[in-house]
C-alpha cells in the first residue's frame, strides 16, 4: 500500500478540488438540498480525503467526500475553504478506498457496486478472489454484484432512482439484455410487484428437462435459473432456461440434425418464445378448462364463438417463422460470391449490434476461445491471462471477456455473425492530411 498519510491540512480552496473517479452513478437532489442546507449552518464538518492529482503540482482529486464537495461549492461558491485530508494513493488504492467509504452508506447503491466490482476484477486480471479480498466482499457478493452489472443502463438507473427494487433487478438481469428495457416498461406501467414479475417470468422460460438438445453447455450458462439461483435470492424456479431465443435456437438445430440423420426434409418446429412480449402489458392468463360433465349427464355442445375474420395481418402471423426463414435464405443467396453487397450489410449490423453476453453464452469453451481469438481479444490479453480465465466456469468466462480492461467489442463482427463468413473488424479510422 502506498496509502501513507502526506499530511493534514486544516483547510483547502474548492477551486483546487478537482472530483475522482467515484463510483457512485446516482445523487438523490433531496438529500443533496438537505446536505446545502446543513453546511450552509455548520459548515463541513468531516473532511474530505483527497490525493494529489499526478503531473498537476498544487491540485487534488477526490478520494471520498463528493457529497460534501458538491454540497459546499452550492453553499458557498468555488473560493469556499473546506477540511481536507490528503494522502498519497494510486489510481486502483483511490477507486477501492471509494468504493469502501460507498458501501459503508446507508443508501449504497447495487449497481454503483456491481460497476466498481467490474473494474476492481479487471485490475486484478479476471482473479475473483483477489477481487473479493480487496473489495472486503465475500465471493458470493462479489459474484451477485457482478451479474448485475449485465443489467441495461435503463434498469440501472430505475434500481438507482429506487423506481423498482432489488428482487426487480435480479429477475430482470436473468433476461438477455436486449429484452430488459421492454420488461422493465411493463414493470413500470403496470406497477407490478416482484411476485408478479416472477410470476410472468416463470410463463416464458423454458424446462430444460423437456429440451431435445444436449444441455452440458446449460449447466454453466447464466440463463440457466440454476445459476440464477446459486446468485440470487429472487429468481424462477430450479431447471428452466430464461433465454427463448437460445434455447429455440438449440432446439431447431438439434431437429433439424435429427430430420437429416432419418433423411427427412420436415421443417424443424419452432419453439420460438419471446420474453419481452410476453411481459408487456400484464398477457393473458392461461384459458380456464372447460368443467367436467357431471355424472350421468351428456355433455352438450357449447355455442361455437364467430369465427375471426381472416385477413392479410392473419395470415402473415400464420407463416411468420417460414416468411422469416425464407427472407434469409434468399438473402443469404444473394449476397453470396458478391462480397461488396455483403460487406454493405456487415456495415449496416456493425450499427446495430455487438458482442454481448446473449451471443456469448451460446457457445462452450473451445468455441469462445475462437471468438476471442478472432476478435483480438486474446492479443489484448495475452495468452496466459485468456488461459487462466478458461479455468472458470462459462458464466465467469463471459463476464471475463465481456469487460476485459482497455478492449472494446464496438464494431468487432465475427465470423459467426457475418454473411460471408468472416471477420470483419472495426473500421479504420479515416486519415487526415496536413490540409484538413
Amino acid at each position: 500500500m502506498t496509502d501513507t498519510v502526506l499530511k493534514f491540512a486544516s483547510t483547502m480552496a474548492l477551486a483546487r478540488i478537482k472530483p475522482g473517479a467515484n463510483p457512485r452513478r446516482y445523487f438523490d437532489q433531496a438529500k443533496h438540498d438537505e446536505l446545502v442546507a446543513s453546511i450552509r449552518l455548520r459548515g463541513v464538518i468531516q473532511p474530505l480525503l483527497i490525493r494529489p492529482v499526478p503531473g498537476a503540482e498544487g491540485d487534488y482529486s477526490i478520494v471520498a467526500g463528493e457529497r460534501r464537495y458538491k454540497a459546499a461549492a452550492e453553499a458557498f461558491g468555488p473560493d469556499a475553504d473546506v477540511p481536507v485530508l490528503i494522502r498519497e494513493m494510486t489510481d486502483q488504492e483511490a477507486l477501492e478506498a471509494a468504493i469502501d467509504e460507498n458501501d459503508n452508506r446507508e443508501d449504497a447503491s447495487e449497481t454503483e457496486q456491481a460497476d466498481a466490482a467490474v473494474r476492481v476484477l479487471a485490475a486484478c486480471q479476471g482473479d475473483r478472489a483477489e477481487a473479493a479480498r480487496r473489495l472486503a466482499w465475500s465471493p458470493s457478493k462479489l459474484d451477485r454484484r457482478l451479474a448485475l452489472a449485465n443489467l441495461a443502463e435503463r434498469v440501472k438507473a430505475a434500481l438507482d432512482e429506487r423506481m423498482i427494487k432489488v428482487g426487480h433487478a435480479e429477475l430482470l438481469a436473468a433476461v438477455p439484455n436486449d429484452k430488459q428495457e421492454k420488461a422493465l416498461d411493463t414493470i413500470l406501467i403496470n406497477s407490478l410487484s416482484v411476485a408478479k414479475t416472477r410470476e410472468l417470468l416463470m410463463r416464458v422460460t423454458q424446462s430444460l428437462a423437456g429440451a431435445q438438445f444436449d444441455k452440458d453447455e446449460c449447466t454453466t450458462c447464466p440463463f440457466n435459473s440454476a445459476s440464477q439461483r446459486a446468485l440470487f435470492a429472487t429468481h424462477v424456479d430450479d431447471g428452466y432456461c430464461t433465454n427463448p431465443g437460445c434455447f429455440q435456437l438449440k432446439t431447431e438445430a438439434e431437429a433439424a440434425a435429427v430430420a437429416k440423420a432419418e433423411g427427412k426434409s420436415k421443417p424443424a418446429k419452432s419453439a420460438k418464445v419471446d420474453a419481452a412480449p410476453a411481459l408487456e402489458g400484464a398477457p393473458a392468463a392461461a384459458p380456464t378448462p372447460a368443467p367436467a360433465a357431471k355424472p350421468g349427464k351428456v355433455a352438450t355442445t357449447a355455442p361455437a364463438a364467430s369465427k375471426p375474420a381472416v385477413t392479410t395481418e392473419s395470415i402473415a402471423r400464420r407463416v411468420s417463422t417460414q416468411r422469416e426463414a425464407a427472407w434469409k435464405a434468399a438473402l443469404i443467396k444473394a449476397v453470396e460470391g458478391d462480397p461488396d453487397f455483403a460487406s454493405a450489410f456487415d456495415a449496416t449490423l456493425r450499427d446495430v449490434w455487438k458482442v454481448d453476453q446473449f451471443f456469448l453464452a451460446c457457445f462452450n469453451k473451445d468455441e469462445l476461445k475462437f471468438v476471442a481469438q478472432e476478435c483480438g481479444l486474446v492479443d489484448h490479453m495475452g495468452a496466459k491471462a485468456f488461459a487462466k480465465l478458461l479455468e472458470s466456469p462459462l458464466i465467469k468466462i463471459v463476464d471475463g471477456m465481456l469487460n476485459a480492461t482497455g478492449f472494446n467489442w464496438a464494431g468487432r463482427l465475427p465470423s459467426a455473425m457475418t454473411l460471408d463468413g468472416r471477420y470483419s473488424p472495426p473500421p479504420a479510422a479515416p486519415a487526415f492530411s496536413e490540409k484538413d
